[in-house]
């Protein structure tokens, strides 16, 4: 099977839904384990991983590898599939501004040089250069952490590279989380399951790989909520991924008896099964924190955050909303328009962060930081045409007619996060300068 066969997620837009599929992997840790691990700042991880509650988080796909970049996989992932990206030969949307990355962790491309004349090249996420630089970020723009994305079809080839390549970047996250006083938790995605093996698949990497061979949980960053290790599972009630109310319900209740809090990524429509499989209230009951997946709505739906609030607020149950930057993928989707979800200069992300903060609650999940396939990154992207291949579209961040620095929306989201967790007032406008 190629990479790119994997299941990924479904945008959700509004009533309809933008179908996708795509590949991942994952890995069994090799590196450093839970008694030789670095040691946050003093003080700083009290104030990042203290919890869930009241604290932004950003997806951490962490997915992209590189031939001769000496991983497990050791080919183009996610760039391209297989093969060195170069005119023609790309599934990503959003170039990254390799000028911010470290040199030990780029790849020469197929592309002609950048439009400043700098060679095109790309980064692997198996560095341990560029997963420390990832976080580094997190820590100096003010996120709370980072859920680590860890797909359904990475941890069912538990005798193939992928596996192993998850495993490994998963622990570079945590020694990185450590080193930089950032939060952490495991975000499985049911994407690549099937309603047969979906329980016993999650069950077995949760005991035999994350408590067990990586021992994340015993790291002082993984993050815990009133003291209980944080899960997250994405996908359920999601029309097109696999899981049965009996057993999505025997999963949530097997984590909480393993101590866990447990989050469920839901669909968007969950109240009304709008778009949903139906059936699944007792699902999404059953959850501690619930978090409906927001990306590809177009809109600001500010009755829609408050009827989620408020349903949850009546339940007992936590609400982490989703929000985003922008989207696009025209270089994946041959025919899908460019710039398709516009990001408005970081004004349509704003608005979806005002109306988190005023339905009520004090969490929110960022799609994603990594994530420059669907340019949904909040990580630098390239500013203009100076920063991308002379002979390759892709999108920048100056496409909406505003030149924005290309760390605009790691500012933004620091901002936001602020904003969200009540720290900073609440204000219609974004608060920080293009360029900074």
């Amino acid at each position: 099977m190629s990479e790119r066969n994997h299941s990924r997620r479904t945008f959700l837009r509004g009533a309809g839904a933008v179908g996708v599929g795509t590949a991942v992997w994952a890995g069994a840790g090799s590196l450093s384990q839970a008694g030789a691990e670095p040691v946050a700042a003093a003080g700083s991880r009290t104030a990042a991983a203290a919890g869930v509650k009241g604290k932004v988080y950003v997806g951490y796909q962490g997915w992209f590898a590189c031939t001769g970049d000496n991983s497990p996989i050791n080919k183009w992932t996610h760039w391209a599939a297989g093969t060195a990206p170069s005119p023609g030969n790309q599934t990503f949307e959003l170039y990254p501004d390799i000028s911010l990355y470290p040199a030990s962790g780029l790849y020469q491309t197929g592309y002609a040089n950048l439009g400043n004349g700098s060679p095109a090249k790309l980064f692997s996420s198996y560095s341990t250069a560029v997963v420390d630089q990832h976080f580094k970020w997190m820590q100096q723009y003010g996120i709370d952490g980072a859920a680590l994305q860890r797909f359904g079809s990475d941890i069912v080839a538990t005798d193939q590279p992928r596996f192993q390549q998850r495993n490994d970047i998963q622990s570079k996250a945590r020694d990185a989380a450590q080193k930089y006083g950032r939060g952490f938790y495991v975000e499985y995605d049911i994407s690549g399951l099937s309603d047969t093996n979906l329980v016993a698949t999650l069950q077995n990497d949760w005991t035999n790989t994350i408590t067990g061979s990586l021992g994340l949980t015993n790291s002082a960053s993984y993050t815990r909520e009133g003291g209980k290790p944080v899960v997250h599972l994405w996908g359920l009630g999601v029309s097109n991924r696999p899981g049965t109310v009996d057993g999505c319900l025997q999963l949530i209740n097997w984590f909480k008896s393993k101590g866990c809090y447990v989050i469920g990524g839901v669909p968007r429509g969950w109240r009304t099964d709008s778009n949903a499989k139906p059936g699944f209230g007792p699902v999404y009951a059953a959850l501690d924190m619930v978090s409906p997946w927001n990306v590809g709505n177009s809109t600001v739906d500010q009755q829609l955050f408050n009827d989620d609030m408020a349903k949850l607020k009546a339940n007992g149950q936590a609400y982490q909303p989703v929000i985003y930057p922008g989207f696009a993928w025209s270089n994946w989707k041959a025919g899908s328009p460019k710039n398709e979800i516009p990001r408005k200069a970081g004004n349509f992300m704003w608005q979806q962060a005002v109306a988190v903060a005023r339905c009520g609650t004090t969490s929110a999940f960022i799609a994603m930081f990594d994530e420059y396939d669907e340019a949904t990154a909040i990580a630098p992207a390239a500013t203009d045409a100076s920063q991308i291949p002379a002979n390759q579209y892709f999108l920048t961040l100056d496409a909406d007619g505003t030149h924005v620095s290309s760390n605009f929306y790691l500012r933004l989201a620091g901002a936001a996060t602020k904003m969200i967790n009540g720290s900073s007032p609440i204000g219609t406008t974004v608060p920080i300068p293009p360029v900074g």
